[in-house]
């Protein structure tokens, strides 16, 4: 059976595996297909595709950030044209916020008593879309913390003491920008996302999928999500959400999905 994995990132955002690397993982899987997901990036697809060549599928993806009523939403888009103008001049003013994110953060922890700069963090992230996660990551190298964990729990976590909102797209503008863009948008980890009562209005947006696989959804929640998709003629997705080294026990292939569900996304697609 040809399996793929709709869900990975590499160091473009938050992962550590390379667009090489993240292909050359994929082969050892014995994956047929994957979709490079960045957080608010597609920079990362070009090279992905290079690296792969005709011995494996690498789907054009992004994952958008998003927020509404104090909730952060990730929405996934598949297919996408990385070419679309309003797309990319979307990636700009994300990645500008971002920055600017960071300064807000490392100015909170130093009034915590902590010695960090903006540079620390910028020069973890090095090309890719700036996260929270390379704010714990630098707090780590500098001996601050003893874990990533224990940065997220105590400092930089939803509604920690140094934590800063960052999402400037609402759910609904996160998926017209997908669409704007040829893709498919689908909603990222719905049971992390805990927004149900949230989905009709997502749906009249135009949200076209679920991801009902995930790692942290158990059976009994992958069949919930399963009967919702179909309650919304929805299609299904899923995927590992590999950050590669960064969240441990996560591999590429981790969690799959049979091809003829991307057999559908095209459809969906191209119709």
């Amino acid at each position: 059976m040809k399996l793929a994995d709709l869900h990975l990132h590499t160091d473009f955002s938050d992962g550590t595996f390379s667009p090489r690397k993240l292909v050359e993982e994929a082969k050892k899987a014995g994956l047929s297909c994957i979709a490079v997901t960045d957080h608010d990036i597609t920079a990362g697809i070009a090279p992905a595709q290079e690296a792969a060549l005709d011995s494996l599928e690498v789907i054009a993806g992004i994952e958008l950030s998003s927020e509404i009523d104090s909730k952060e939403i990730h929405i996934l888009g598949y297919f996408v044209d990385t070419e679309s103008a309003r797309l990319q001049e979307e990636i700009k003013n994300i990645d500008l916020i971002r920055r600017k994110r960071v300064y807000e953060m490392v100015d909170k922890l130093k009034g915590m008593g902590m010695d960090l700069e903006p540079d620390d963090v910028f020069n973890v992230a090095g090309q890719g879309s700036i996260s929270r996660l390379h704010i714990a990551k630098a707090m780590l190298n500098k001996g601050k913390i003893s874990n990533i964990y224990e940065a997220f729990s105590r400092y930089i976590g939803n509604k920690c003491p140094a934590y800063v909102g960052k999402f400037s797209l609402t759910p609904q503008d996160a998926i017209g920008l997908i669409k704007e863009a040829k893709g498919i948008a689908v909603l990222a980890h719905p049971a992390v996302s805990n927004c149900d009562e949230l989905l009709p209005s997502f749906v009249d947006a135009g949200l076209r999928g679920i991801e009902a696989y995930y790692p942290e959804h158990s059976d009994i929640v992958t069949n919930y999500y399963l009967r919702v998709a179909n309650k919304y003629n929805l299609l299904v997705t899923g995927g590992s959400d590999c950050h590669g080294e960064s969240k441990s026990g996560v591999t590429v292939g981790k969690v799959t999905v049979p091809y003829e569900l991307v057999d559908k996304l095209k459809q969906e697609r191209y119709g």
